[in-house]
């Protein structure tokens, strides 16, 4: 589906991220984060080129969609849109949400949910004033983050503007995915089983010698 046939709500979530893979974790934050703010929709946002993700080879924009699909497609309220892996060029937050206010139309309320390590760097990324006014943003801390971290790097008035919702799944993270698969190890239980035939099938996370084409 591509981002301009996915239909809208007027209120809206963007859970942004590389979903790398896309585990429970992500979809629990994004249904709390739902039924927090009373919205209609969340909509799952894979990064198509993310400009900050240097440390590490991330799949394919392609293969990370297809897997938040299979995992959130029994949940009415979520939807997956195809806006940043079609867009060329780096992906830039700003963009996607002015792109998809401009989609909704007049009226539109937009809630952006990232990690709070991300919010951290919000000042480096493109326009990060614009992107605090232009949408609600909601930072979900990993385990033991010191929130004063916030108030310190972004100053009082910037933090101010963003809400703090814990994780309902402590320590769980797409790196622990990947690192368990690549280990071997079982990853069973940290994302749906959908998501997990996937990986299975597609070979991802392991050596490149055992990755099929």
């Amino acid at each position: 589906m591509s981002a301009d046939e996915v239909l809208l709500s007027k209120r809206l979530a963007i859970m942004g991220g590389t979903f790398d893979p896309i585990h429970y974790a992500h979809l629990l934050i994004a249904e709390d984060v739902r039924r927090r703010f009373d919205l209609p929709q969340v909509l799952f946002m894979p990064s198509g080129h993310p400009p900050h993700k240097k440390d590490y080879e991330v799949t394919p924009a392609e293969e990370r969609y297809i897997m938040c699909v299979l995992a959130t497609v029994d949940n009415p309220h979520f939807t997956v849109s195809r806006l940043e892996l079609d867009r060329p060029g780096p992906s830039y937050t700003i963009d996607t949400i002015r792109q998809v206010k401009a989609q909704i139309g007049d009226g539109a309320e937009v809630v952006f949910v990232t990690g709070a390590d991300a919010v951290l760097e919000i000042l480096t990324w493109r326009e990060p004033d614009a992107i605090l006014d232009e949408a609600r943003i909601v930072a979900v801390p990993r385990p033991g983050f010191d929130l004063s971290r916030l108030d310190e790097t972004l100053g009082h008035a910037r933090a101010s503007k963003v809400t703090v919702v814990d994780s309902p799944v402590a320590g769980v993270s797409s790196t622990m995915i990947r690192e368990r698969i690549r280990g071997g190890d079982c990853a069973r239980y940290l994302t749906s089983r959908a998501v997990i035939d996937y990986i299975n099938k597609r070979g991802l996370y392991r050596p490149p010698h055992e990755r099929r084409p």
